[in-house]
């Protein structure tokens, strides 16, 4: 054995023993209880940090422990290889972006295997490859089918220069964030996936991921953001159009003083052709960036369009003003405005002098003045004709009834979840299976020309995207009418790619489907690990794309993951790690200095794994120190642990002397243990320092067995985190088979018996002495302890004893006669 810890050496060998046996190659075992671990797959930008080592490393340590509690455990990986920055890279170096991306995917495998990850790379995933993206195609194909799938006219936000498409958040101060063009909303032709289908269940199923951290759930509740109200017409006066609205206060409709309409609402065009001011207004608000999240705070603004509503139930006229608070893109794009009980339509009319009208009052005595603050509660209905006198809460049903039966309106639950646009106007992504026919207008491809190829190799010369320009892409036969026709040029947004790659993962080598048996072996994916930027898209776009593979009759359950832990970023010097700021650490760097199992040992002890762990140089050497001390005290016990190892395992036993000592092993085992169930790997990591200066200050004379079973949890319960070091020792002190495969320790619940008590004795109350005895002493031994005692014969030497108060395991107080 070797007597120094070298871990370069000790981690090439060990790696190599894992590939050269197939040690993390798994397929399904119907006699094993199967364990589905996942991270998160990476985009392959090139170059891992330590910040993207962390996550691998909790999914790796969870991964391992599984293992050992006898699971049959799957943990793949894969890359998320289609986007954007490939794109603005490939224009940067001038080359195709399949180029740059199968390059870092190289570049980026070979890091993940040097970091020894519990991985089955034959699983792995590429979702720019032909062979995955076209059974994505396939999927949408079925999708268009059953009518989950509709193309219509949209606004959006149009970048000029980029030619494309650009969500709220990549608009800042209404300027394209890469090109710095001003923004235009278009109206273009999108692709967009039926989601809301599927709304009501998508909201309900929250309930049922209790392993889910209930931060996520809450933000996807509150982006479904279901809510019950009543829709109401109001007619615009002098015309036959009309204008619906949504309200979930349908009980302060007596209050409404004018209707507020966005800039791009139809009523608000119709108005804007004889008003050069109302024409202004629209045209700013056009270009100007207004995510909802930022109504609140957005100074309020808007122009009279000169039109009137008519008021549904009094019949009266009220002003429609375009508002930039409110958005085409949510609801109707119309709000009925009640100033004296929302704050956001008082601020409106206090700006603009509109009328502020009272409906509802507290249902207590206090008075309030709704001219000076919106009264937002719910109260009682007064001036409501025959609601008044009603509580909000009835109002709400009477309204509605009364609105369906005079015909202008109807109770009805809306969601805030909009449909799911996939389109993206760039090259590298996956073709979006449609042929566009001037005679037989859009077709789906046909399942046998499947996949439609993205063309590879392709130099970018300008952001725009070169598929029009490509004939042999671009021109095609037209499958119903076999006339000539154009592709669609349009591709998938990449969150299509990262929405189902976990059930190929369990099928990857199935060529003639989408998915096979398998998959119902594998899934659900039973923990899944990524940032908690995830929470609403990828992880609402997954659960939606499961549901529909299962009611395509793909998969058998409702829900992908059944445990989610989203996990904190690794920050240095206060920010977070990132190649853009340069504070990045490298995996090589740290391989180089200390060996691997050093940097997972920091990452994994240095703060629980759903905090943020501020980098430490110090505190990566104290890991690296506790591995030297953990390599020199197994060299220093490899006598003792060969020599019992030789024999046929016997039963422990430890003499009384030790058994303190055996006692607080198995103390530290179950903190342990306890600490891997809820994934708290920093103090399973702080339990294992402890174990070792407990081994380390056993006396010279402790029983061999003592040391021996003392290393051997040692070993096992620090495996799952630093998996190099254990496994060589493990080899090395002659302990049978793979660490791997050993049996988890489990804490002996004798030894964890207290032996021993700490009485306290007190003379007339007072605290005098306390004294340390077995723990099945009787009452009358502990009373002869207690007045043997010196320092409570003081006390009571020429004392007389009235009586003795006797509390068992707890304390005897001696009263004397006064």
């Amino acid at each position: 054995m070797q007597p120094n810890y070298l871990p370069q050496q000790l981690e090439a060998t060990v790696q190599k023993y894992w590939e050269d046996n197939h040690v993390f190659t798994v397929t399904e075992d119907p006699n094993k209880e199967k364990f589905y671990c996942l991270s998160m797959l990476p985009y392959p930008s090139g170059q891992i940090h330590m910040g993207h080592v962390r996550n691998y490393v909790i999914g790796d340590v969870i991964a391992r422990y599984q293992r050992m509690q006898g699971k049959n455990v799957l943990q793949p990986m894969g890359w998320d290889a289609f986007g954007l920055p490939a794109e603005n890279a490939a224009l940067q170096h001038k080359l195709a972006p399949s180029a740059w991306t199968y390059k870092n995917i190289a570049q980026m495998r070979d890091t993940l295997k040097q970091l020894g990850f519990a991985i089955d790379w034959r699983r792995e995933v590429t979702t720019c490859k032909p062979e995955y993206y076209r059974w994505e195609q396939w999927l949408f194909l079925k999708m268009y089918e059953k009518g989950l799938v509709y193309q219509k006219k949209s606004m959006v936000n149009w970048d000029p220069i980029d030619q494309t498409v650009l969500a709220n958040e990549q608009v800042i101060d209404g300027h394209g964030w890469r090109s710095g063009a001003l923004v235009e909303r278009r109206e273009i032709a999108q692709w967009f996936l039926k989601i809301t289908a599927y709304a009501d269940e998508l909201i309900k199923d929250l309930d049922k991921l209790t392993g889910w951290p209930e931060q996520v759930c809450t933000m996807q509740r509150n982006w479904i953001g279901k809510s019950q109200g009543v829709e109401l017409n109001f007619k615009v006066a002098e015309s036959h159009e009309s204008i619906p609205i949504f309200t979930t206060r349908p009980d302060t409709l007596f209050g409404v003083t004018y209707l507020a309409i966005a800039a791009t609402h139809p009523i608000a065009k119709l108005a804007a052709k004889n008003n050069p001011e109302l024409t202004a207004f629209i045209e700013k608000y056009q270009h100007l960036k207004v995510a909802e999240a930022d109504l609140a705070t957005l100074p309020k603004a808007g122009v009279d369009t000169g039109l009137k509503a008519i008021h549904p139930f009094t019949n009266a006229t009220i002003p429609i003003w375009v508002a930039n608070f409110v958005l085409m893109d949510y609801g109707t794009g119309a709000v009925m405005s009640v100033p004296a009980h929302d704050e956001r339509d008082f601020e409106f009319a206090k700006k603009y002098n509109l009328q502020i009208k009272q409906v509802i009052k507290p249902k207590d005595t206090c008075k309030i003045d709704c001219n000076s603050a919106a009264f937002v509660e719910k109260g009682i209905l007064f001036d409501s004709a025959e609601f008044s006198g009603l509580t909000s809460e009835a109002a709400f049903y009477k309204t509605a009834e009364a609105a369906t039966k005079q015909n202008i309106g109807k109770l009805k639950t809306q969601y805030r979840l909009r449909d799911w646009g996939i389109s993206r106007q760039r090259y590298w992504g996956a073709p979006i299976p449609i042929i566009h026919c001037e005679k037989c207008g859009s077709v789906p491809v046909p399942e046998a020309d499947l996949p439609v190829l993205l063309p590879e190799n392709v130099e970018l010369k300008d952001p725009k995207s070169p598929l029009p320009q490509i004939a042999s892409f671009m021109h095609v036969t037209c499958p119903k009418c076999h006339g000539a026709a154009k592709r669609e040029t349009d591709t998938f947004d990449t969150f299509m790619e990262s929405s189902w790659y976990f059930v190929r993962y369990c099928c990857f080598d199935q060529n003639n489907s989408m998915v096979d048996a398998r998959v119902n072996y594998w899934l659900p994916v039973d923990q899944y690990i990524g940032g908690i930027e995830h929470a609403i898209l990828h992880l609402l776009y997954a659960r939606f794309i499961f549901k529909v593979m299962r009611d395509e009759g793909l998969v058998k359950d409702s829900e992908p993951f059944t445990n989610l832990l989203t996990q904190g970023m690794v920050l240095k010097d206060g920010s977070k790690m990132s190649k853009s700021k340069g504070n990045i650490v490298t995996p090589q760097e740290m391989t180089e200095k200390y060996g691997i199992d050093t940097a997972r040992l920091f990452s994994i002890f240095a703060a629980p794994p759903e905090q943020s762990l501020e980098w430490s140089d110090s505190g990566v050497e104290g890991a690296h120190r506790f591995l030297k001390k953990l390599w020199n005290y197994a060299y220093s016990k490899r006598e003792i642990i060969w020599k019992i190892n030789a024999k046929p395992p016997v039963e422990i036993k430890i003499d009384a002397e030790n058994q303190k000592y055996r006692s607080e092993i198995h103390k530290i085992l179950k903190q342990a243990n306890n600490d891997y169930v809820r994934l708290q790997f920093n103090t399973v990591a702080s339990a294992a320092m402890k174990l070792l200066n407990l081994l380390q200050d056993l006396p010279s004379t402790s029983n061999s067995q003592l040391v021996y079973e003392g290393l051997s949890i040692l070993l096992r319960i620090l495996s799952p985190i630093t998996p190099h070091i254990t496994h060589q020792l493990w080899q090395e002190l002659k302990f049978k088979s793979d660490i791997l495969l050993s049996n988890w320790p489990s804490v002996d619940p004798t030894v964890l018996e207290q032996q021993q008590i700490n009485m306290v004795v007190q003379v007339d109350g007072k605290l005098r002495a306390k004294i340390v005895m077995a723990v099945d002493v009787t009452e009358a031994e502990v009373k002869q302890l207690a007045l043997a005692d010196p320092n409570v014969m003081k006390f009571t030497a020429d004392a007389e004893i009235a009586k003795i108060i006797f509390v068992p395991k707890k304390l005897i107080n001696i009263v004397l006669k006064h």
